[in-house]
């Protein structure tokens, strides 16, 4: 299971335009200074279409 908060991934994908996929939140993420282990997180979450900042975090917290 991750140790990433999910408060924190929400903050790091703060613009995200959703549905979004693994690169396009990681893109996000990434432009928005996210930190190495969230980028790492978000590299592991399965590559499909996101509805929203509610099916990420389920995504990041059930790895």
């Amino acid at each position: 299971m991750s140790q990433i908060n999910p408060i924190q991934v929400r903050r790091c994908l703060h613009g995200a335009d959703y549905p979004a996929d693994r690169e396009d939140l990681v893109r996000v993420a990434r432009s928005n200074g996210a930190d190495a282990a969230v980028i790492s997180e978000l590299e592991q979450i399965p590559d499909h279409l996101y509805r929203g900042p509610d099916a990420v975090s389920q995504a990041v917290t059930h790895r």
